[in-house]
């Protein structure tokens, strides 16, 4: 051998060391900037209280510093993780590096953010302490995880546990994921939620490319009755942490949008149904229960019981449903969507001219209809305060509480239909109608149903709605407006959540409720807001933010699976089809 290809043969050995060394060095400044950035959340970043979250205090991190502790906690673990450090390895059974880059970013967006924050709200740069500008850098630091070799690699199967450990894995995770929400809804500026959902954007991002997020599914489809208890449970503790109503409104909100968005998904998602008028259906509830429950300006002189107003509304939207379905079901594509817009603003229009004037006397017009009284349960008053276990739950908890109990019912009916018979026929027909027919499905039938299933549970929590809010007017009933749920948003919520599954549209309408009311400044411009998130979503993540197998093979095409169930789909899964 000659000494040029000695040479040349001890480089190339050398290489992969070289590489080796230049990863881990990499891995321990991303490690040592997560540190730093978590300990300059204890130094002062401006010298006024003025600045919410008061970020004057040594020692004591406050509002956004709180947010950008636990970005450098989770860089900092995630990187020794990487590092190798013993009993972590389990956090990146999918790889370090891509998860690291999405911690950095969001531990780099938090400080940054607020950074910038302060100087734009108290007029400048000048306005920061040295902390501000240490933590700056600090937070810079873990960018270098840009410089890190791909590692991404297919996770191994798990080290089995015994069912009590998988178990309490999954109540952990969910009582985790109750504490982010509850935190998510309960902050009180601006901007600390912007900096919030920074936070929880990127790492979630983190998280699903180091691959705890599919190990977790993995869990909550192998107990999916523990999974489901679990969720509710979690749910169900939620006013249990309010020391006042004003945040648990919110989530009374969220929920009746949520439990409409996943009614709308039975015809958009499973049926392939594009319906623009949904919400009037929910408007249909709402009158029905206003007119039937003792209302001082109703019509009627009746005050049914809850449970009799409730059938009541879900009836009537339900033969609504039937109505406006069996004439318009034989269209497809956009000649449906344009006949279903037409529907949602007759009914708002009607519901407007019914006024004594214009129509009959029957809805007060305008005005709508108030002072509709609250609940009487089996003697249970839900607009007074109640004592549980010692705790005090205020009017709009009770309200909370009983739309939970309303959304488990709905989502029961929808996975209870989607893997019926008649759900596999949805299925079809959204796939190809032609074909489905060919096999014998009838078409029109099967799309009637599930448009009048659909109704009949926007219909329900129309009933609960038109309680919380002890008025109706037709004004709530919109295809956009500045306040959800309308049609646009609920269509939104399901498409930005995954059409298809029961989780998506719950957090699509989650997502869709809770930022315009946490970011005032946005009630002019969220439409173009939804309009350009929309826009982004398809083309970075078609199938939505929770996706199923069918969805993601077909938006993936790349994507392999194994198992003996390789590329099949999650039943009552996929995405509605153009043109159908």
């Amino acid at each position: 051998m000659t000494t040029e290809n000695q040479a040349t043969s001890q480089t190339a050995d050398a290489t992969p060391e070289a590489g080796a060394s230049r990863t881990a060095l990499l891995r321990w400044l991303v490690a040592a900037g997560g540190l730093a950035t978590f300990a300059s959340t204890f130094l002062a970043w401006t010298y006024t209280d003025e600045f919410p979250g008061d970020l004057t205090v040594y020692g004591y991190p406050g509002g956004l510093q709180v947010l950008s502790l636990i970005g450098g906690v989770l860089v900092t673990v995630f990187a020794l993780a990487a590092i190798g450090v013993k009993g972590l390895g389990w956090l990146v059974p999918a790889g370090s590096s891509r998860a690291l880059q999405f911690f950095a970013l969001g531990a780099f967006g938090t400080t940054g953010y607020t950074v910038v924050a302060i100087a734009v709200d108290l007029g400048g740069l000048v306005n920061l302490e040295p902390g501000g500008f240490v933590a700056l850098v600090a937070s810079a630091l873990p960018l270098a995880a840009f410089l890190l070799p791909d590692d991404t690699r297919k996770a191994g199967r798990p080290r089995e546990l015994p069912s009590w450990a998988e178990i309490l894995i999954i109540i952990g995770v969910f009582a985790l994921g109750l504490y982010v929400v509850t935190y998510g809804i309960d902050t009180e500026y601006a901007e600390l939620f912007t900096g919030y959902l920074v936070t929880v954007g990127f790492a979630v991002a983190a998280l699903g490319k180091a691959g705890l997020i599919a190990r977790v599914s993995a869990l909550t489809a192998k107990y999916r009755q523990v999974t489901v208890v679990a969720a509710f449970a979690a749910a169900a503790v939620f006013p249990f942490t309010q020391n006042t109503d004003t945040y648990t409104l919110i989530a009374v909100q969220i929920l009746i949008f949520a439990t409409v968005a996943l009614g709308l998904n039975i015809v958009v998602g499973l049926a392939g149904l594009l319906d623009l008028g949904y919400v009037a259906f929910l408007g249909v509830g709402a009158y029905t229960a206003a007119l039937v429950s003792g209302s001082t300006a109703s019509v009627l002189d009746v005050q049914f019981p809850f449970w009799a107003a409730a059938l009541t509304g879900a009836a009537v939207s339900l033969v609504f449903g039937v109505i406006i379905g069996a004439p318009t079901l034989r269209l497809r594509g956009d000649y449906l969507a344009i006949v279903t817009l037409g529907f949602g603003e007759i009914f708002r229009i009607v519901m407007q001219n019914l006024d004594g004037e214009s129509g009959p006397q029957v809805t007060n017009g305008p005005n709508g209809i108030p002072n509709i009284p609250d609940l009487e349960f089996f003697g249970f008053d839900f607009g007074q305060s109640h004592d549980v276990f010692g705790i005090e739950l205020g009017s709009y908890a009770n309200y909370y509480l009983l739309m939970l109990l309303v959304t488990i019912i709905v989502v029961l009916v929808f996975n209870r239909a989607g893997d019926s018979r008649i759900g596999r026929a949805w299925v079809a027909i959204r796939e190809d109608e032609t074909a489905a027919t060919a096999m014998g499905i009838n078409g029109f039938r099967v799309k009637l149903i599930a448009f009048a299933l659909g109704a009949c549970l926007a219909g329900l929590a129309g009933t609960v709605q038109a309680h919380v809010q002890h008025t109706v007017v037709p004004e709530m009933y919109q295809f956009a407006g500045p306040v959800p749920p309308n049609s646009a948003f609920l269509l939104a919520a399901v498409i930005l959540g995954g059409m298809g599954t029961v989780s998506g549209p719950l957090i699509g309408a989650a997502l869709l409720y809770m930022i315009p009311s946490k970011l005032q400044f946005l009630q002019d411009y969220q439409l173009l807001g939804f309009g350009l998130a929309l826009i982004l979503l398809m083309r970075f993540r078609p199938e939505g933010l929770v996706a199923d197998r069918r969805a993601r093979l077909e938006y993936h095409e790349s994507e392999q699976t194994d198992g003996p169930d390789k590329g099949l789909p999650e039943s009552g899964a996929g995405l509605t089809k153009a043109g159908a």
